[in-house]
């Protein structure tokens, strides 16, 4: 679950994005926010998902407005829980700020059970994992 601070504006873009242990991005696991015009301004992403240009069918429709929640569904493989890797959300607005590292953490067993802190548009994010 992703919870957004109040703000006005437009609604943001959220990637979330596994990144390996060498700190570069493994895969685009989430992407909130459907016009593909606007992906340019999450910098970071786009220099990584502009070069692959894969297909990413982890896309939903509408992006999250100041004070909204959005609960969302990713999958991670297992094996990458405790091996070193992260997991990160990046956020964009329409002529506003953007936040690299709007909330990243350690995939581990006991990160994806606690609320994390955001330091831009998103207030925190709530894992529940599922087995």
């Amino acid at each position: 679950m992703v919870q957004m601070i109040n703000y006005s504006g437009e609604g943001a873009y959220v990637v979330i994005s596994l990144i390996n242990p060498e700190g570069g991005y493994e895969q685009t696991l989430y992407v909130q926010g459907d016009d593909d015009e606007w992906y340019h301004d999450i910098a970071e992403w786009w220099r990584f998902f502009g070069k692959t240009k894969t297909d990413i069918d982890a896309i939903t429709g509408a992006t999250i407005g100041g004070g909204e929640r959005a609960i969302n569904v990713i999958e991670i493989d297992q094996d990458k829980i405790d091996a070193g890797y992260s997991l990160r959300f990046e956020t964009a607005v329409e002529d506003k700020e953007y936040y690299i590292k709007d909330v990243e953490f350690p995939l581990t067993t006991e990160n994806i059970k606690l609320k994390h802190e955001g330091k831009g548009y998103i207030r925190y994010v709530r894992m529940m994992p599922q087995k």
